[in-house]
């Protein structure tokens, strides 16, 4: 069973304990950068619907001309619409939270991201748990208020009060968690936006760079037992440079693979492998194989 532990009483430090017994370092992401990346998000996808919608119109005015046979285009392209509107409320956010990265682009752009509080895979299932329940949290309050499909002013003041609970609601934990946070069992975290050493690089041509240790070489069985969850585990405990965890790390990965493993080399042994790994991913992509992690 994983568990956290708070590294600071004050602060937004975490300790995460994964499910294969690695500690890792988080930090949790501040209230105002999740306000702006929602804010960004909501931009981006406003700014798309107008020009699918400006896209549309001009579409049905070129194409059906008015009369008895326009009926039928003008019927399609509103329904065409209408999906449209649809997938891009629910579908934007679950398409790229679902995704290797976990983040939107407003999350990216303030290197924030989602993750599993128990330190295993990000779910279809949490994803989306948080973001139908953000439904509930602000956006159906907002329309009816917007909308004024709510009838009197005590209906108004509830959906107010409703709307404020939720709005609030990350001030009122140390985690800085939504309702669709505490359901889904998520946390948004800052990403580490420093880059990985030259010895962690892949090639253009999708092979490790020149300067990975030439004396380990992985063979696609071996590198066939981890996925895109082991990669980001892997990155991060390279980033921690922690000689313990590393060589924790290391021993899981030999007892998987079938080697011996050594004593005193293990970052060369993890970069290594790292390299080789996310080479055979990203290889396999290309051609629509995708593996999310050891178990797919």
């Amino acid at each position: 069973m994983s568990k956290v532990k708070r590294q600071s009483p004050e602060g937004r430090a975490r300790q995460l304990t994964t499910a294969e017994g690695l500690s890792l370092p988080l930090t949790i992401a501040s209230r105002s950068a999740r306000a702006g990346a929602l804010l960004l998000d909501l931009a981006l996808m406003i700014v798309a619907v107008i020009l699918f919608l400006i896209a549309a119109i001009a579409i049905g005015v070129g194409t059906f001309s008015v009369g008895e046979g326009a009926a039928p285009g003008i019927e399609l392209l509103a329904v065409i619409v209408l999906l449209f509107l649809f997938f891009a409320r629910f579908g934007y956010f679950l398409w790229f939270e679902l995704g290797p990265r976990g983040a939107t682009p407003g999350k990216r752009a303030l290197g924030i991201r989602v993750v599993a509080r128990g330190g295993g895979r990000l779910t279809a299932e949490a994803v989306i748990a948080r973001n139908l329940l953000r439904d509930v949290e602000v956006f159906i309050p907002v329309m009816l208020l917007i909308t004024g499909q709510a009838a009197g002013g005590v209906i108004n003041l509830l959906l107010f009060a409703w709307l404020a609970i939720f709005l609030l609601f990350p001030c009122f934990n140390r985690d800085n968690l939504r309702a669709g946070d505490l359901v889904a069992g998520t946390w948004v975290v800052e990403t580490d936006r420093r880059k990985l050493p030259d010895a962690m690089s892949v090639s253009a041509q999708g092979v490790p760079a020149a300067t990975v240790t030439p004396a380990y070489q992985f063979g696609d069985a071996e590198l066939s037992v981890y996925g895109e969850h082991e990669l980001q585990v892997l990155e991060s405990v390279l980033r921690n440079n922690q000689p313990e965890a590393m060589r924790k790390v290391m021993d899981a990965i030999c007892i998987k693979i079938g080697w011996t493993s050594g004593a005193g080399d293990e970052r060369a042994f993890l970069e290594a492998f790292y390299a080789a790994l996310r080479a055979r991913l990203e290889r396999n992509m290309r051609f629509g194989n995708r593996k999310k992690d050891k178990f797919s």
